[in-house]
């Protein structure tokens, strides 16, 4: 079997890599990074609804053994967690993180860094969490990791809600989209994570990651490579849309999606604003979800299965 060559090394030794790290800068001045497109210069000092300048911020990083299968391995996902996602979900699990400034503001050679250290510890890719308002910043560190030495697949880990232009810049650079598929009803979003158009940005970004990346791609042990592997959580009532949502993947993305169809959804932050939400998913609203997958084409559905853990 040909060796696993990451996407951004060969933009790297084509010299492409920097020239994407200098157009994703000048984004910054009027941002439009993520799908808000706030009107400020971030390279001025200016914040918009991340509330994010010209320095990205850690919350942390680490091998993570929780995510899908085909990232996690045997050895874990290298995630590193960014600072305030460009969602407002009102039932955020994370809004500790998501919400807040927790972390510390980071330069790119510190992120550099983390990831060959990840990298270091065995792990079998470079997660980065809520990447969509700092794309600009990982750019640069993915540079300058590629320059020392980082040769693992890097994930683009999303809430969804992510910019065209940014998308464009990372067309080579990213190896496995993995995007949130929340809703399918722009009112549904607006309500519960105070987003707007979020099924049409949504839906076109989708698009536009398996354009770059295709299907879910692993290797002889069942790691991933390249691909697109899309979460969707299921939310009681069916608020999340999911049939729709199922069934625009099958007739506009493709039936060999690899799909999480997530059912750890449990009241937490600001869901007892809610009373329709305020509550856990029941057994039988998960299994309409998982019917509704299935009967749409989509078969290539997470399955957790246990996994120890390898210290290297």
């Amino acid at each position: 079997m040909n060796e696993f060559i990451p996407a951004y090394l060969t933009r790297l030794e084509k010299g492409e890599l920097k020239t994407r790290v200098s157009q994703a800068y000048e984004h910054l001045s009027i941002c439009d990074v993520c799908a808000w497109e706030c009107p400020v210069d971030r390279r001025a000092g200016q914040i918009g609804v991340c509330r994010t300048g010209v320095l990205a911020r850690v919350s942390s990083y680490g091998p993570h053994m929780g995510e899908e299968d085909p990232l996690r391995g045997w050895r874990g996902s290298g995630t590193i967690f960014f600072t305030r996602c460009n969602l407002r979900c009102q039932y955020c699990q994370n809004h500790d993180i998501s919400q807040t400034d927790h972390g510390d503001e980071m330069q790119p050679e510190q992120i550099a860094r983390m990831m060959l250290e990840l990298q270091t510890m065995g792990c079998h890719n470079i997660n980065f969490v809520s990447p969509s308002h700092v794309v600009p910043q990982i750019l640069a560190s993915v540079q300058i990791a590629a320059q020392a030495g980082l040769k693992i697949p890097l994930v683009y880990n999303t809430g969804g809600y992510d910019s065209m232009a940014m998308l464009e810049l990372l067309d080579g650079v990213i190896d496995i989209y993995m995007p949130d598929m929340k809703y399918s009803d722009p009112a549904t979003a607006r309500k519960y994570s105070k987003i707007r158009n979020y099924p049409q940005i949504n839906q076109a970004a989708v698009k536009e990651m398996h354009r770059q990346v295709g299907d879910l791609v692993t290797d002889e042990k069942g790691v991933a490579q390249r691909g697109l592997l899309v979460r969707h959580l299921v939310l009681p009532e069916g608020l999340a849309g999911t049939r729709e949502v199922v069934e625009f993947l099958a007739n506009e993305i493709s039936t060999e999606t690899y799909l999480n169809l997530m059912d750890q959804y449990r009241p937490s932050y600001r869901s007892h604003l809610y009373p329709e939400i305020d509550r856990r998913l029941t057994s039988k609203e998960y299994q309409f979800a998982v019917d509704a997958a299935h009967k749409a084409g989509l078969n290539r559905l997470d399955q957790r299965k246990p996994r120890l853990w390898i210290n290297f």
